[in-house]
Parts: C-alpha cells; structure tokens; sequence
C-alpha cells in the first residue's frame, strides 16, 4: 500500500514530469525524478534525482530501490530499462503498454484487433513492399516510422507527385509503416485514467489544433455529438482495460463527418500524462497529474468535472515571453516550465482559460 510520505519515481525529467512532482507533493508524497539530461526542468521540484543514463542498470537498481513505485513521463522508456525496473519495484503503466505505444505497427495492429477503427496501415520492410502498399492504400498517404515520431516528426506525407523511396529515405530507412489518408473534420482526444483494481475516469472529449505539427490549442467540449463523446469513453476504456493499463493514458482521435453523421478513427495512443490535458490543471476538479498519481499509488480517482468552458493554449518558443501580461488576464492559469533557453518549437509552458459555460 501507498501511503503519503511515500516515494514516486519518475523517469523523465521534462515538463511533464515537473507537473507529475508538483501533484505528488499535494499529496503528501516524495518525487525522485530519474533523467540523463542535467539541469532537466523536474529536478527544481524533486526531493531527490538521479543523473543517468537510462541503459545504467546500476543506477536504475539503485533508484528502483529508494522508491516505492516508478512511472514514466514519456513513452520511449527501452524495454530493457523496463524490465530491470520491474524486477525491483512496481512499475505503471505496465511494460505491455509501452511495447504497444512505442511502435506505430504494433499499436495500429492491437487497437484494430480490439474491433476500433484506425486508419488503414500496411508495413513494409524493402521499396517494392513499399510501392505495393501505396498501390494498396493510395495517395494522400502518411509514411511514419514505426518508432520515435512526436510533434511531426518521423512522418512525411504521400502525395501524388512524391516519390515514395526518397520519402522513405528522408526518414533514414527506418523500420515504417504507411498509413492511408483519414479525411477527418478535427483531432480530438480523450485523457483518462484506469487504476490496477479497473476503476476507470475519464476526463470530457476535447478538441486540439495544430501549428507546425505541434499543438497549440485544445477546446473544451469539443461540440461533437453526444453519441461521439460516448463512444470516445468507449473506445478509451476498452484500450486501458485490454492493456491492464494503470495511470492516465490519453488516446487521440479523428473526426470524421460523412453526410452529417460522425465517426472516430483512432490515430494514436499514449501512455502518459498528455498535452491535450493540460487543459485539467485550472480547468477540471481533478487535474490529470493528480489523477495519474493517483491511480499509481492505487488511491481512489478524482472527479473529472470540468469547470466551465475551457481553453488551453502551449507556450511555444517566445510566446512565454507574454507571461507579465497573461498573468494580468482574470482567471487566466499560466504554468511555466522552468526551462532555462527558449528556442522555436519548444514548449516552455502553457495558459488555461477557463469561461462560463453557454446558456
């Protein structure tokens, strides 16, 4: 049993796992965040941290060892540090949802298996497998590696006039699989949360827009359909309970509008605190770093009511330069990341706003 007073070890020390320490601490818990990076933004709200490499089996026994149970704040954890940390403590979300999440081949197959919609996927593994696969889905088609893409990267898209073998080898011939083209209205995505007992909670559906492949702004509600919202909760329960899933996963969606009906088509999942809610922290009873905690540690889950209208809006680059006047905003949340150099395409931090709801 976890108690307060315990110990939650964190492997990765970015902004994520900064926010995951913050909620621990609210809670009357420790946070030893576990990261190769020095000065990583985490380590400024930890009572301990470890410097070291992720393959160190060393360090991660040791670390294993002064903490009561390890989670993770990015999905890209090697199988082998999994397997050595599982050895020694508890780990969550388990070492299946990480092999799931970290290849696009694998989770495209398992969600697809669970009878959920993707978007039609062929893999390949030389330029004719791949010339058939194109043949087979057609153009606009998505070319991804199977492994390591985030925010854009790691993805070039087909078009009619591409080349699909140079395409491949702008992404270094890394192990891929080609997805065809989802004509989708919006990207939505639900965060929600599953204890090791099966309690499940998840947050309302919200709807995220992209600039340059990164997000830039999630709504919430989403203004889809009832019928929609219920079935993204589904879709979301069906995946964490298949995976024995323990923590906040988020699963991001398509939305598609075909005469006037809607339909969602699962991109991708991950197994994490996420982005898209963000959004949670100022704009929900429970934001989603406490719900994670939460469900690690086997306590009960918060509620997930929303407080009003929400808005959440990332700090990219320079735009966290505008914290002087965001925090004069009424009711505006600013968290910034503590990171020390702004540069473009880094999220130094975002802002929720939260609004009454419409009559």
């Amino acid at each position: 049993m976890i108690r307060p007073g315990c110990t939650i070890g964190i492997l990765g020390g970015g902004q994520l796992g900064r926010m995951m320490a913050m909620a621990a601490a609210q809670l009357g818990l420790k946070a030893h965040i576990y990261a190769p990076e020095e000065n990583s933004p985490a380590f400024d709200v930890a009572a301990d941290v470890t410097i070291a490499a992720y393959e160190d089996e060393a360090a991660l026994v040791r670390f294993a060892k002064a903490v009561d149970v390890v989670t993770y704040e990015f999905e890209n954890v090697p199988s082998e540090t999994a397997a050595t940390l599982s050895a020694h403590t508890l780990l969550a979300p388990n070492a299946q949802a990480l092999a799931v999440s970290q290849d696009r081949f694998l989770e495209k197959t398992f969600i697809s298996g669970l009878g959920i919609a993707v978007a039609p996927f062929a893999s390949f593994t030389n330029e004719a497998e791949l010339a058939e696969a194109v043949e087979k889905l057609g153009r606009p088609a998505v070319l991804k590696t199977r492994r390591f893409g985030y925010d854009g990267k790691g993805q070039v898209m087909i078009r009619p006039e591409t080349d699909p073998s140079e395409a491949w080898a702008e992404l270094g011939r890394a192990p891929a699989i080609l997805e065809g083209f989802v004509p989708f209205e919006r990207e939505v995505s639900v965060v929600a949360a599953r204890t090791a007992s099966g309690a499940f909670a998840a947050y309302d559906l919200c709807a995220n827009e992209h600039k340059h492949h990164i997000l830039d702004t999630t709504r919430i509600p989403a203004g889809v359909s009832g019928a929609t919202e219920t079935e993204a909760m589904r879709i979301a329960k069906a995946i964490a309970d298949a995976l024995d899933y323990v923590g906040v996963l988020a699963v991001e969606l398509f939305l598609v509008t075909e005469n006037g009906s809607e339909r969602l088509v699962v991109n991708e999942i991950a197994p994490r605190v996420h982005n898209s809610g963000h959004w949670t922290l100022g704009g929900a009873t429970t934001s989603q770093f406490e719900q994670h905690i939460r469900a690690v540690c086997g306590w009960p889950l918060g509620s997930t009511a929303r407080l009003g209208r929400v808005e959440m809006t990332n700090l990219i680059g320079h735009d966290a330069d505008e914290w002087e006047q965001i925090l004069a905003e009424p009711g505006a949340h600013l968290h910034l990341y503590g990171k020390a150099e702004a540069r473009a395409g880094r999220k130094m931090g975002h802002v929720t706003r939260v609004f009454p709801e419409k009559g």
